[in-house]
Order: structure tokens, then C-alpha cells, then sequence
């Protein structure tokens, strides 16, 4: 496969064949002493001191002798200045002169060893007395430009090259890199706060032989020597109970879930959750403990409980307000669920103008009630609590009301990041929640569970102890504390649809006479097109049939007249 390069990636390729013909390795395999970072030296400056630092040259203003240049490290940048005389004591001036001025491109990651010191306008520097390329660039970085208005120019903020190209993202654009560091304090600061209340961080399968845990579609695949099928993971909420089985008193998971659904600006097929499990506690504690939980991750992460999302400003500080949602449909709808049938709820759902049909059971028709009418209006965190059972196959039914469950929803900006039980732990009940799912999917309903597992129900047999568990949302919480409304903005390599490679057409020379002609021309008749190429016969019919088959031109009969016309490819 013939690569098609860009003028300037030839002349860095150029510069790569210069660099080797004065015996300088472009990519060298040893080690470089870094011993500072650029952050450590504008927060720790300290005059004379010499330092071996390296990063990309993301700038050179050469004036002469003497250059002044920018190196990006990972903390952010510094400036060096490059003296000819200082780097090439000697005569020979080469090291300066070429390879400093002429063979080192922007993007190139070079390591200089220097001292510190601040110029007359005040900005800490390295004066560089020696510096070795460490990587040589073989493409040329989407730089922004700044005019002497402050204007910027040449930004890289085409979303989908940004996605795909995340790498080029992080370097040009600084604010992206801080999203990412701020997602990794995110985890660590729920990670210690679990770690410190003495619960196990444990790992659960990926691969599945039953798609349980949540109501979704998932993805499938094919284990060949066991010769079954598998299916990756859409929940771990199963397995984590099993574990409290088996005896441990409190567990949680950061798992790698898919989903194979739609993709829109807050869902991605592969998504980050956590799921924490709290043997002899209820659904009332857990809502005391979430909301320490994300006070505590929101200062980790920002130094406030605040945090600013589009023209919102949330307090993560404790406590939270709580409606159940029997109060909430009342507040927004004027209409009581409580005690109505189906058909009942169905009627109430199409006079508030909510689509619904007949495969839609009970707890699916509150749910779009809720979702289409009450869900938006919660911008503060809120809990949303005491769910029909109808809406959770998993969850204990209420202690003082059989119709409801003992769950909550944490809304923020009308956006669920939480949900939580006190967990269902009686086997017989759990199987009879289980065959009412199943019902409710050979109704045609898609978000209904299609697998009763077996294994699950055998686990809760043996017993297990009261117990709450907790969900998270970890990249749609990464949103909200870096003030993201996009999923993509949060991921590195958010899922994207097969890049688009436009092929090179190699043109022989008679169909190239042809294909300039008609470009130029846009349309012409076929006779006098051919006339104007002046090619044979035999090369015109080959050129035109070719050029067609190729769909860069398009051959069209209007009564006795054929006309050519150039086709955009």
C-alpha cells in the first residue's frame, strides 16, 4: 500500500535521511536522565540550578545565533534558549545551524540539559547547553495561531478528528488533558473512600453465559472449545451479590459494561460503572453514604463541592433532598399512580401526550411518565425514592407498602448518576420477578429482562444477609464535575463509525486527458468532449469506459444527445 504524503511530511522525511547521513539517531532506544518537569520548575524555581528536562518543541523563534524555543512536557511548558556559540563551542557550527535550525521540526520530542535562569521580561527559562533528539515527527501538529488581536486561527476543534485522533488532541489542546487527569482523581477519591470504610475492590466476568444484572441488549459472541454462547457483560450487579454470599461484608467493582444500543451525546456501547455492595445495611443508609461519597470525590476533584455545568451550578455537599416518586408524578402531573391499573396508567400516559403501546407493562409506563414529565425538572441532586415493583425485578419490596420497593435514583440536572437497593434476598420471590420479566419480553417489551438465571437464584438459596448495593455512573459523573455535556468529551477512544479512507486513483495518461477536461468543464456532449481530447478511437472508448467505471464521470442520453458530466467523488 503506496503512501500519499502531504509536502510537508516530505520534507520531514527529508530532514529524518539528513539526520542519519550526520550520524544522529532519530529514534534512540537508551535511556534520557530526566530529572524535571516543567511544572516542578515554575513552582520550585530556584536560579543557576541546572536541570535535564524533555517534551516536544512546540515553537522555535529563531533570531540568528540565538533561538528561543517551547518544550511541552507532561505538566505543561518551558521555555529554552538555544545559543550557537554555547552549544558549539568549536568551529564546527552544525549541531546549531542544521540540525537546530533546519532538521528539528515542531512536534519533535528533543531533551535538553541546561540552567535555569529569567529573561528581561521576566519568564523563567533553560539556557540550554546541550540538547539531544530523543523522536523525530514525521507529521505536522494542528497548531493553533494567535493574532495580534488574540484571535485564534487553525484551531483543532473539529470533533470528530479530535475523537479519532485523541493523540493530537491531548498536545494541542490542554484543557482535554485536564478533563482526563481530573477523571483519575475522580476514581481514586471513590477507590480511598471505599478502601478506608473496609470494603474489597474485586473483579467479576466480562464474558457472561447470561446477560443478567440490568435490562439491555447485549452484545454477542461465540466461545469456540466450549462451543457456547457468551455475552459480555451489561451489569456485574449478580455477581457481586453472590460474593456477599459467600461471606464478604462489603465489595465494590469498577467494571467495563456494554450495552449494544444506540450511541448519542451521553451513551457509548462501552461504558465505566461502579457497583458497591454493603452486607446488613438498607436502602437508607446507602443514601447517607452516597451522598458523603460524592462531596468527598467532588473536593478531590475540583477543591469545592461545587461544580459548574452549562449555566448550573451544583453543590455536591451533603444532604440531599428526597421525593418518592409516587409525590414527584403528584408535584409535576397532578396524577396519583398509586393503586392504578395498567389500562388506567396507559390512559393517564397518552392524555399527558406520552407515547406508549400495548407491550408497555405497568412499571414501563410509570417509568415514561416519570422520564417524560418529572425527571428534567431535578437540577440540584436529588433522590428519587420508593419505586413501584413492577420497576425493579431486583429490588426488596417496601417494608410498609407491598406495592412499592425500598429503591432510590440520585437526579442530577435531570440526569440519573445513581440507583440503589436495599436488595432482594428472598429466592422465591426473586424467581417469581424473574418469570414476570420474562412475560413482559414475550410481550415485545426490549428493556425487559430475557434470562432467568438459575445459578443467581441457586446462590440466594443458600442465603444471604440483608444487603444494599449502589450503582454509579462513573462517565456520566466525570461530566457533571468537568462540565462536559458530551460522553466523547470523557472517553479517550469514545466508539466511532469506520473512518472513511478516500483511495488514490491511478489515471493512465489518455483517461487523465479526459478526466482534466470534463473537470474543468463540469459537463459537456459526449462529441464534442471527444473531439477536445484528440485521443484515437481505441483510447477514448477505453478512457471514457474506465473513467465511468471509476464513478468520476457519468454518461447520460437526453433524446438523441449524449452528454458527459463530471461526478463530485
Amino acid at each position: 500500500m503506496s503512501l500519499e504524503l502531504s509536502e510537508q511530511e516530505l520534507v520531514r522525511r527529508d530532514s529524518l535521511q539528513k539526520l542519519k547521513d550526520e550520524g544522529i539517531e532519530p529514534f534512540p532506544a537508551a535511556l534520557f536522565p530526566v530529572d524535571t518537569l516543567s511544572k516542578e520548575v515554575r513552582e520550585n524555581y530556584e536560579e543557576g540550578k541546572k536541570v535535564i528536562i524533555a517534551g516536544r518543541l512546540m515553537s522555535k523563534n529563531i533570531m540568528g545565533k540565538a533561538s528561543f524555543s517551547s518544550i511541552q512536557d507532561s505538566e505543561g511548558r518551558i521555555q529554552a534558549y538555544f545559543n550557537r556559540d554555547i552549544l558549539c563551542p568549536d568551529e564546527n557550527k552544525s549541531l546549531y545551524n542544521l540540525v537546530y535550525k533546519k532538521l528539528l521540526d515542531i512536534g519533535d520530542f528533543i531533551g535538553i540539559e541546561g540552567i535555569l535562569f529569567t529573561t528581561k521580561v521576566g519568564e523563567k527559562s533553560i539556557h540550554v547547553e546541550k540538547f539531544t533528539l530523543l523522536s523525530k515527527s514525521l507529521k505536522p501538529l494542528p497548531l493553533p495561531k494567535t493574532d495580534s488581536e488574540g484571535k485564534v486561527h487553525d484551531a483543532f476543534v473539529n470533533p470528530e478528528l479530535r475523537y479519532r485522533q485523541r493523540y493530537v488532541d491531548l498536545v494541542v489542546n490542554p484543557r482535554v488533558k485536564e478533563v482526563f487527569v481530573k477523571r483519575t482523581k475522580m476514581f481514586n477519591a471513590m477507590r480511598n473512600f471505599f478502601n478506608e470504610a473496609g470494603y474489597f475492590e474485586v473483579e467479576t466476568p466480562i464474558l457472561q453465559p447470561i446477560a443478567g444484572g440490568a435490562a439491555a441488549r447485549p452484545f454477542a459472541t461465540h466461545h469456540n472449545s466450549l462451543d457456547i454462547p457468551l455475552y459480555m457483560r451489561i451489569a456485574n450487579e449478580l455477581y457481586l451479590k453472590r460474593l456477599i454470599v459467600g461471606g464478604f461484608d462489603g465489595v465494590y467493582e469498577f467494571s467495563k459494561n456494554f450495552r449494544n444500543e444506540g450511541m448519542d451525546r451521553t451513551h457509548n456501547p462501552e461504558f465505566t460503572a461502579m457497583e458497591i455492595y454493603v452486607a446488613y445495611k438498607d436502602y437508607n443508609w446507602m443514601m447517607d453514604f452516597t451522598e458523603k461519597l460524592l462531596e468527598h470525590v467532588a473536593i478531590e476533584v475540583n477543591g469545592t463541592s461545587e461544580a459548574i455545568f452549562g449555566e448550573h451550578t451544583i453543590n455536591f455537599k451533603a444532604p440531599y433532598k428526597r421525593v418518592t416518586m409516587t409525590q414527584s408524578i403528584i408535584d409535576f402531573t397532578g396524577f396519583n399512580i398509586k393503586g392504578k391499573s395498567e389500562d388506567e396508567l396507559r390512559e393517564a400516559a397518552k392524555g399527558m401526550g406520552i407515547a406508549v403501546d400495548d407491550t408497555m407493562g405497568k412499571g414501563k409506563l410509570i417509568d415514561e411518565i416519570f422520564g417524560e414529565k418529572c425527571e428534567g425538572n431535578y437540577i440540584q441532586p436529588t433522590y428519587i425514592t420508593d419505586y413501584p415493583k413492577e420497576m425493579s425485578p431486583l429490588c426488596k419490596v417496601h417494608r410498609e407498602d407491598p406495592e412499592l420497593t425500598e429503591r432510590f435514583e440520585l437526579m442530577v440536572c435531570g440526569k440519573e448518576i445513581a440507583n440503589a437497593y436495599s436488595e432482594l434476598n428472598d429466592p422465591i420471590d426473586q424467581r417469581e420477578r424473574f418469570e414476570e420479566q420474562l412475560k413482559l419480553a414475550q410481550r415485545g417489551d426490549d428493556e425487559a429482562g430475557e434470562f432467568i438465571d438459575n445459578d443467581f437464584l441457586r446462590a440466594l438459596e443458600y442465603g444471604m444477609p440483608p444487603t444494599s448495593g449502589m450503582g454509579i455512573g462513573m462517565d456520566r459523573l466525570i461530566m457533571f464535575l468537568t462540565n462536559n455535556s458530551s460522553i466523547q468529551e470523557v472517553l479517550f477512544f469514545p466508539q466511532m463509525r469506520p473512518e472513511v479512507v478516500q483511495k488514490k486513483i491511478e489515471l493512465n495518461e489518455g483517461e487523465k486527458v479526459i478526466f482534466d477536461l470534463i473537470k474543468a468543464q463540469k459537463s459537456m456532449e459526449l462529441v464534442a468532449l471527444k473531439e477536445a481530447t484528440q485521443l484515437s478511437n481505441k483510447q477514448w472508448d477505453k478512457g471514457i469506459k474506465a473513467l465511468g467505471k471509476m464513478g468520476l464521470v457519468k454518461v447520460t442520453k437526453t433524446n438523441d444527445t449524449l452528454t458527459v458530466d463530471y461526478t463530485e467523488n
